[in-house]
């Protein structure tokens, strides 16, 4: 970029108040780009925007939202190239992972919600007696969807074109207007987004982009008079500050924060498959990811082979450049991040763990890299067992039977996805439903992208994806008339 970016704004591409920063390409340390630095002023406009928006959009057709979004879904696979290379400069991803799972994903959300589903359903009418409230009948009713209003999505740094699709699409589906304030770390790509929006057809104030590093421009877009709910995605220490805040005025709230996913292998599982679904934390966004399998209770009839085989899956991997086709573990997402990741496996040095893969950093002479790395001979109660890394760092911890199994996946503060490798399915089964997360893989670290998506405990509150995404962004509305 040879200038800085404009905020999108009501319609309009405007002058940052803060000037710009740059967006560092991570595994470069190169600049990609400038990012705009909004003013609190400037955010609280984006909401009065959207507030102004949203009547006229919450009015028009269902099938007319449909097919804004469509026609966005086409101009983003449309400009495919451009837009995955802008994403793997901006989050170090590599070029496959940018291409199908961030660009991708994202034109697969806009096209999801593309299609129109209904936003009624009939209730069973109620035979009421005579009373203090009328005469005795019959009672019929609607329940209704209806848009909560003006949506402040707050992005994650680890996926700058899916996720905040995946707020925009359904939100603006139902008949909400977005203000979306992303990541300061790589913000580019979400103002790609706006302009193919933009170029779909969407109304001026619809959807708006406001970025900075200041914490004044989230908190802005938060506690703003003209928001009626917060979708956020992040670490469980923002997610609390801004529950805090919603909770104030009551705002209506989706949560999708931290993870510390429990994967149990037992002794009759396929070892391949496990270590192979294990291994993605070390490779998928470079464990910079909430649902990755980062802590393995293993029971101790397979421990020391899975052990084995995982750190030989983890030395293997190539870590280095994204851009090459062969680079599995490119960089994370800045110095102070990997420091942070260090900072835990030096911890998990001290606490006892054993590194028996990785451990230390690559000699790059650029970027941000670390090596993926596995700590074994851990116990629950270590901090690098029970806090979120979020990095290429896996922790592994042995169990005797499926009642102490079930006790060490529960005892944790994160509830979001935890997964079972078994070769007996029925136990597998038995086992998930007793597990506190809102996900449980069974012989996989894949997802139905239509299944509900969500955490218990300190993972979150609130599920979307597939139709669960349109049920977050509304409200119901019961009508109710004589038969």
């Amino acid at each position: 970029m040879s200038e800085g970016q404009r905020l999108f704004v009501g319609g309009a591409w405007v002058e940052p108040d803060g000037g710009h920063y740059p967006v560092t390409d991570p595994a470069t340390e190169e600049t990609v780009g400038w990012a705009p630095e909004a003013s609190p002023a400037q955010v609280r406009a984006a909401c009065a925007a959207a507030r102004e928006a949203f009547t006229a959009w919450s009015r028009t057709r269902p099938q007319e939202r449909a097919a804004v979004l469509g026609r966005a879904a086409e101009i983003i696979r449309a400009r495919m190239e451009p837009y995955a290379e802008l994403a793997r400069a901006e989050t170090g991803a590599t070029t496959g992972t940018a291409r199908a799972m961030q660009v991708g994903v994202a034109a697969a959300r806009f096209r999801r919600y593309a299609s129109v589903e209904p936003a009624e359903w009939a209730v069973a009418p109620q035979i009421n007696e005579a009373g203090p409230m009328g005469k005795a009948g019959v009672m019929g009713a609607l329940a209704i969807r209806q848009p909560v209003g003006v949506v402040t999505c707050v992005t994650s740094y680890n996926n700058p074109w899916a996720n905040p699709a995946g707020k925009v699409a359904p939100a603006l589906a139902m008949g909400n207007t977005v203000v979306v304030k992303p990541a300061p770390q790589d913000p580019l790509c979400v103002y790609r987004m706006a302009e193919a929006l933009e170029a779909a057809g969407a109304p001026p104030g619809v959807v708006n982009v406001v970025s900075g590093r200041d914490v004044a421009v989230g908190e802005a877009a938060v506690a703003s008079d003209d928001v009626d709910m917060v979708s956020f995605t992040g670490s469980t220490a923002v997610g609390r500050r801004i529950a805090e805040v919603c909770g104030r005025d009551m705002k209506r709230q989706l949560m999708e924060l931290g993870g510390k996913g429990a994967a149990l292998v037992f002794d009759d599982a396929d070892l391949a498959s496990a270590v192979a679904g294990i291994g993605t934390t070390f490779s998928f966004y470079s464990g910079q990811i909430c649902t990755a399998p980062t802590r393995v209770l293993a029971q101790r009839g397979v421990y020391d082979r899975l052990v084995g085989q995982l750190a030989v899956y983890a030395d293997r991997l190539k870590v280095g450049d994204p851009r090459e086709p062969d680079t599995v573990v490119g960089p994370l997402i800045s110095a102070e991040h990997r420091a942070r990741v260090e900072s835990y496996v030096e911890l998990g040095r001290k606490e006892g763990a054993s590194v028996v893969a990785g451990g230390e950093r690559p000699p790059m002479e650029t970027g941000f890299y670390a090596s993926p790395t596995l700590l074994a001979d851990c116990t629950n109660d270590m901090r690098v067992a029970r806090e979120e890394i979020f990095g290429p760092v896996v922790v592994v911890v042995p169990f005797d039977g499926e009642e102490e199994a079930v006790a060490l996946a529960n005892d944790s503060d994160y509830g979001l996805i935890d997964y079972v490798w078994s070769g007996d399915v029925a136990r597998a089964f038995r086992v998930a439903r007793r597990l506190r997360a809102g996900g449980v893989g069974i012989n996989t670290v894949g997802r139905n992208m239509e299944a509900p998506f969500g955490g218990f405990k300190k993972s979150g509150v609130g599920r979307d994806v597939g139709s669960y995404a349109l049920h977050a962004y509304s409200e119901v509305q019961a009508v109710v008339w004589p038969g």
